[in-house]
């Protein structure tokens, strides 16, 4: 056990990359929505907000979760896990899914007998 497992002091462990895993989850209903990354500067800015910002491994810039799809994730609250290096949003989903398919969440297929199909939530 480390001096951050119990305690009140916020000391999140980012990765080598400056970056650290942050799962969406509906504050209602309890379903996993996504998982995004969130550098220090997305971690601070959804603080500030009250909104979902994450980082954009992809396009390598800062991003505002609905900014462009207007599918915003309002932040109920964020949880951290015991040594500090990954969050969970508890989000309210405004306007449209959580995935950029268009889907209520990310995880819309299943693995079943070593074959991936497709949940049928579309």
């Amino acid at each position: 056990m480390t001096k951050f497992d119990e305690t009140t002091e916020l000391h999140l462990k980012f990765d080598a990359n400056g970056l650290i895993a942050a799962i969406a989850q509906d504050y209602q209903t309890k379903d996993i929505l996504m998982l995004a990354w969130m550098n220090q500067e997305a971690f601070d800015k959804t603080c500030d907000t009250g909104e979902a910002h994450y980082w954009s491994r992809s396009r390598q810039e800062l991003w505002h979760k609905g900014a462009t799809s207007g599918a915003t994730q309002i932040v109920h609250a964020i949880k951290i896990d015991c040594d500090q290096d990954a969050v969970i949003l508890l989000i309210g989903q405004k306007g449209g899914g959580a995935c950029h398919t268009g889907r209520l969440n990310c995880f819309y297929r299943t693995v079943k007998n070593g074959q991936l199909i497709f949940d049928n939530d579309k």
